[in-house]
């Protein structure tokens, strides 16, 4: 990867990202025997297609191809010759037949060692084909119904925040994010913030030492200001994110990459994913990204060329993708991590006429990694669905997002029922997505046994449980308490500084299990705020804006 000067914080967008996030222990995690063997150190490492890829020129349905040609009659992949499709598997039943469009021989190959599974036709229950709202339903994971699992909150935080809720006071990051300034709205938790460290842009080598230079450098008066109470947001959330960038910066140092990469965009976000894992960063969640896949126009070059902006994405991605299992499987770590490919939508049947497509629905994942079982799930999607009375789309889902990664966290990371629920839950439907699992996505060999994973709530002693959800997180002049639990009266508290210095306490009364705090005059930055009621006492972290 390119050595480059770090771009330091400039907005508290860009801070928030960088903010640890450390909770005491909520729920225990599972616990698994001697014979289950060691799973902690598992990843997933997530690749977003950012756009809305194209997956009809992705995957092109054989056993339709003539359906497909006549829907697509400039931007079709040519079923011979020099750009003609790959055929992915000749032993596969007709209704699998798949061509792969001809820049994906990376993915040829992954397919061809059993370690790349295609799902078909990846949704959700209502569709919405805003970039921005579509986003914001993969985030959250919601099904485009309703916003129950959370609108403030992501689906990857709240997986982290139960599931390591033991290893939320490392000097490392749960989450690492690379390819967008914007800190994904993912790995926000639901009680609180900031479990992701964002490194885009910078140079991991040097992260520690360019962060810690931050402190020098700091203004030794904040004027009294909204720019000043901004500055004063940046300056503290600089100092908490110290332990994790020595943390980056030194598995970045000890860490190798074993083989070479192509110089482009995400090969070099995954070069440095495989760095930091090499180098023992022990970061539970990855996410990478690569813009583009809005392909509304010069999707391909000319009629009959194929070359053009899919073409060079899908290049980008094969590549990138291929080097990076590689390189883990070289250096013998490939067996603890797993990826996954994502868009927030796909696009219509029929072109649009302008060598282009239009914002669909349903579009195909890619798995991959040793630990999967190689093999495509699902069918290829019916064409006879796309007609001009549903404006050509592909409607009929597969599979739910939600389903194929909670999949991944109880086969491969082993989380529990009430992990997985809290991530993602079925609201529509009132059921688990642990109910309704894919088969054959992780190897037996790699796979966890159902006797392995512990109910959580049966692994957890009473008195470690958080009895309060504390909100709003970050908060500016009142923070609520919340009980989960019935039977208390009054709830007591006391306040800390984040280096442990008393700053008030106080009583309050109950109404209707909920408690508000006023927090009046405090100074923007981190507080422990130590919650009592009856014999129990827990602690949770808050944040002043």
């Amino acid at each position: 990867m390119k050595r480059r000067n770090f771009i330091k914080l400039a907005s508290a967008s860009t801070a928030l990202g960088l903010m640890p996030f450390e909770i005491n222990a909520m729920l225990k995690t599972f616990d698994l025997s001697i014979n289950c063997g060691d799973i902690s150190n598992r990843k997933l490492v997530l690749v977003n297609l950012v756009g809305g890829n194209d997956g009809l020129n992705t995957t092109i349905p054989i056993n339709q191809y003539d359906q497909y040609a006549n829907l697509r009659p400039t931007i079709k992949i040519p079923s011979s010759g020099a750009s003609g499709f790959i055929k992915l598997d000749s032993t596969l039943p007709e209704s699998q037949q798949i061509g792969l469009h001809p820049a994906l021989t990376g993915f040829k190959s992954l397919y061809d060692l059993g370690q790349l599974r295609i799902l078909q036709a990846v949704g959700y229950p209502s569709q919405n084909k805003s970039h921005f709202a579509s986003k914001d339903i993969y985030s959250t994971g919601n099904d485009g119904n309703s916003w129950k699992n959370g609108n403030n909150s992501g689906w990857i935080g709240r997986f982290m925040e139960k599931n390591y809720s033991e290893e939320t006071e490392a000097v490392y990051p749960l989450g690492v994010q690379i390819g967008s300034s914007k800190t994904e709205l993912g790995f926000h938790g639901a009680e609180e913030h900031g479990l992701s460290i964002n490194i885009t842009g910078q140079d991991p080598a040097g992260f520690y030492t360019e962060i810690n230079s931050l402190a020098g450098i700091a203004p030794t008066s904040i004027p009294n200001s909204d720019y000043g109470t901004e500055l004063k947001y940046i300056v503290d959330v600089n100092n908490t994110s110290n332990k994790y960038s020595k943390a980056i910066s030194d598995a970045f140092s000890k860490g190798k990459n074993a083989i070479s990469y192509e110089d482009n965009n995400l090969s070099n976000q995954l070069k440095t994913v495989a760095r930091l894992i090499s180098g023992g960063l022990e970061s539970k969640v990855y996410l990478v990204s690569i813009g583009g896949f809005d392909t509304h126009n010069s999707q391909n070059e000319e009629n009959g060329d194929i070359k053009g902006k899919h073409n060079d994405l899908l290049t980008e991605v094969s590549t990138a993708i291929e080097a990076f299992v590689k390189d883990l499987n070289e250096q013998s770590i490939g067996d603890d991590v797993v990826g996954l490919t994502y868009s927030e939508f796909g696009r219509k049947a029929k072109e649009n006429g302008n060598l282009g497509t239009d914002h669909g629905e349903i579009a195909p994942m890619f798995i991959f990694g040793a630990p999967v079982k190689g093999g495509v799930s699902g069918d290829n999607p019916d064409l006879s669905e796309a007609t001009d009375d549903n404006n050509y789309q592909l409607e009929t889902i597969q599979y739910d997002y939600r389903q194929t990664i909670s999949t991944l966290l109880q086969d491969f990371i082993g989380a529990p029922e009430a992990v997985i629920d809290h991530a993602f839950f079925d609201h529509t439907a009132n059921v688990s997505f642990t109910n309704n699992s894919i088969e054959d996505i992780i190897k037996s060999s790699h796979s966890i046994s159902k006797d392995c994973i512990a109910d959580i709530n049966d692994s957890v002693k009473p008195s470690s449980r958080k009895r309060w959800f504390a909100y709003p997180n970050p908060f500016v002049d009142q923070i609520t308490l919340n009980t989960l639990e019935e039977g208390f009266t009054k709830v007591s508290y006391q306040l800390f500084d984040n280096v442990g210095k008393f700053i008030l306490s106080g009583e309050q009364d109950l109404i209707g299990n909920v408690a508000p705090i006023d927090l009046l005059s405090l100074s923007s930055g981190l507080y422990f705020l130590k919650v009592t009621s009856g014999d129990h006492t827990e602690t949770h972290k808050i944040f002043r804006r």
